[in-house]
């Protein structure tokens, strides 16, 4: 008999942890395994690639995974032009790769002696073009500078290159190309502030943009709202970020990243309603949550109350979204606000509830749970006190008797003024005392 009571008990405590959910769900959560470098890596092209690869291997803690980005970074490197990001990298590694992944003296010197010459030859071709003024082929010689010095690592002077483009555009594909153009060099650069500014200028033309297009300014909008901590408006963007992104911006950003910006940021900012219109029913972007499930599935659970699950979903994600170049300043306010928001959640429907339960539901200490709690009700984010000697939470719902009276003679009131205004109007009206403001000419 013993034995079917603590059965039957579990099974009801299990129920109330899960806050809402019809039963417990054996489905599997995401391990906390390493990265796999190789596929997040195959996400990506360009610049941002090496990049990206560079930023784990400078912060992850794993040697192995150290290392596999390192010797990754050398080869993507080694395809271009860049020399200077070269000897860095061969610096880094510092001959723990072998001999193969020494610096190539031969190499580097062969590239830099065809980076003079094609740069003596854009110099010449610009004058002739200047001297002609033929304003296509300048505007293709200024862009033309811009790939250069982009592809040898200096950004500055890329995007000096093709924002003077911009006084030869004749049509409005050449300004959103400019813009794009500077969007990419501004992201690769940390500049959020141009991305913002060239996203604006690249909707502003009159022309329709095609669908592509749209889907990159999303995307850049969103990033450059995410760098500003405007999670909300980030979330917006990413959201409405059209399916037809797929792989056209690799250089910048995969449709996975898409998902998980705009999911996370959307459970941090976004209320129920806003959560269950905009993100859960959103065909959109559904097509983005399927290419990550565990965004899709922790978005579901915090909808669905389930907050220990959904809340482990968080935990294995946390380890890789460290490693997110853009990311990664932002996992610890973003964790804490979806956190908050789950704690107001679970409180809000009852009057009462046992903090031994719910820091069971959110896998901490009843001590840590009180802390938290303290802080959310002198935000007055809950309105609640808490009994310490007991470990309950007592909600202080309004009176709403009382409100609703408090409303109606608002109301009332409202309604006297207005119909008094009205009277005093139609008085003056019948008696004439109207005054016709005379214009000035």
């Amino acid at each position: 008999m013993e034995g079917e009571e603590e059965t039957s008990a579990g099974a009801m405590i299990d129920e109330i942890y899960s806050n809402g959910g019809d039963a417990k769900r054996n489905r599997p959560i995401i391990s906390g395994e390493a990265l796999d470098i190789e596929a997040y890596a195959s996400l990506y092209s360009g610049r941002t690639k090496i990049t990206r690869l560079l930023f784990i291997a400078d912060r992850c803690e794993n040697r192995q995974m150290q290392m596999e980005a390192y010797r990754m970074a050398y080869d993507e490197i080694k395809k271009g032009e860049n020399t200077q990001l070269y000897r860095e990298v061969v610096q880094k590694i510092d001959g723990r790769l072998g001999p193969q992944y020494g610096l190539d003296v031969p190499w580097t010197e062969a590239v830099d002696r065809k980076a003079e010459q094609r740069k003596e030859k854009l110099e010449n071709e610009l004058n002739a073009y200047r001297t002609n003024l033929i304003k296509e082929s300048i505007r293709m010689g200024y862009n033309d500078f811009g790939d250069f010095y982009y592809a040898h690592g200096l950004l500055a002077d890329a995007f000096k290159n093709y924002v003077r483009t911009r006084d030869y555009c004749t049509t409005s594909k050449h300004i959103i190309h400019m813009c794009l153009n500077a969007i990419l060099v501004s992201i690769e650069m940390g500049q959020f502030t141009h991305v913002t500014s060239y996203v604006s200028k690249a909707e502003q033309t009159p022309e329709a943009v095609d669908p592509v297009t749209v889907a990159k300014l999303r995307c850049a909008a969103g990033l450059a709202h995410l760098e500003a901590k405007k999670y909300k408006l980030a979330a917006r963007k990413f959201l409405e970020t059209g399916a037809e992104l797929g792989n056209n911006y690799t250089e910048v950003i995969a449709p996975q990243d898409v998902a998980t910006y705009g999911g996370l940021c959307a459970l941090a900012s976004f209320d129920r309603t806003e959560l269950k219109n905009k993100v859960i029913d959103n065909l959109n972007f559904r097509n983005f949550l399927e290419l990550v499930p565990e965004v899709r599935e922790l978005i579901h659970d915090f909808y669905s109350s389930h907050y220990a699950s959904c809340l482990d979903y968080l935990g294995n994600l946390k380890v890789n979204l460290l490693l997110d170049i853009h990311l990664h300043d932002h996992v610890e306010t973003l964790y804490d606000q979806i956190r908050h928001k789950a704690l107001i959640q679970y409180t809000h429907p009852f009057l009462s509830v046992d903090l031994r339960m719910m820091a069971n539901a959110f896998k901490t200490s009843v001590t840590g749970l009180e802390k938290e709690l303290e802080a959310l009700i002198t935000d007055n984010q809950i309105q609640a006190r808490i009994d310490s000697h007991n470990k309950i939470l007592y909600a202080r719902h309004a009176d709403q008797r009382n409100a609703t009276f408090q409303r109606v003679l608002q109301t009332g009131n409202e309604f006297d003024r207005d119909v008094r205004a009205m009277l005093l109007r139609a008085n003056l009206l019948k008696h004439e005392y109207n005054l016709k403001a005379s214009r000035k000419l």
